[in-house]
């Protein structure tokens, strides 16, 4: 008897079947209604790159980050390992595996790996990605060049978590384009560049800035600075760029997309004008 109260619950592949399933829910059902999705961005990143949540940062909720990594290389952060991250036959594998959810572009999330090699090893890059089927190609140290053309900026103080050699290596790159640069700041690390906490990375920006500098560059992609940009700008009176704030910058630009960040000079200076109404 008190089984026949019972209300049979109905068998979802059968609504399907009956067509009940075909329309999507209204919006007051209670289901969520589907967010349409934009292009994606794939990335490629060094093997021990920790920083993945820092870039969705400046990324729409539209868009789609797909990162994958190089392989390991058990070598300390120096210019050894700089170079082997700058050689373009594993960017090109790891271009082919990150293509097959169809990003829009792909990006080389990899500061020292794309400015090592110099302009010609850091366009070679580039080249090679395209050849490997990216509808459009990036790179952090490429994505550097292109902000500070915009930004009419000439003149640069570099803080790095870099040894020395690789710094300079940096220095070279930016003279290349005709970058002076004005001051520079080494951490001297070799590995777990990660955990360089916002305090180091504070003091490393005002010790480093001088005058001379029309802006401050923080390199390095495993290096976080999103919540640091606004302040350290509003405290020097400069822009302040980072790696992954021009990598991504940068990479959403060549979509058409606006990286997202307030009050980041760079993304302000940059911004495409309304349309008039």
């Amino acid at each position: 008897m008190t089984s026949s109260l019972i209300t049979p619950v109905p068998d979802p592949a059968e609504l399907l079947i009956s067509g009940a399933l075909v329309d999507a829910p209204p919006a007051h059902s209670g289901f969520p209604t589907d967010l349409a999705l934009g292009p994606g961005v794939g990335v490629v990143a060094p093997f021990d790159f920790a920083l993945d949540r820092e870039l969705w940062r400046w990324v729409p909720d539209e868009i789609s980050l797909y990162l994958t990594r190089l392989p390991f290389t058990p070598l300390p952060m120096t210019v050894e390992l700089a170079s082997v991250l700058a050689e373009p036959d594993a960017v090109v594998r790891a271009t082919r595996d990150v293509l097959v959810p169809e990003p829009s572009a792909v990006t080389y999330a990899c500061t020292s790996g794309s400015f090592v090699a110099g302009s010609a090893g850091e366009r070679r890059l580039r080249a090679a990605m395209v050849a490997a089927g990216a509808p459009v190609a990036t790179t952090s140290s490429g994505a550097l060049i292109e902000a500070l053309g915009l930004l009419g900026i000439r003149r640069v103080a570099l803080a790095t978590p870099y040894v020395c050699g690789v710094t300079d290596r940096l220095r070279e790159f930016l003279g290349e384009h005709r970058v002076d640069v004005v001051a520079e700041r080494s951490l001297g690390l070799i590995d777990r560049i990660w955990q360089v906490s916002f305090s180091e990375v504070v003091r490393a920006v005002q010790a480093v800035d001088t005058p001379d500098a029309e802006a401050v560059f923080v390199s390095c992609t495993n290096v976080r600075t999103y919540e640091l940009i606004a302040p350290l700008e509003a405290a020097l009176g400069k822009p302040v760029l980072t790696a992954n704030q021009v990598t991504m910058w940068a990479t959403l630009r060549a979509i058409g997309v606006a990286a997202r960040g307030r009050g980041q000079a760079l993304l302000d200076r940059t911004a495409e004008p309304l349309p008039a109404c």
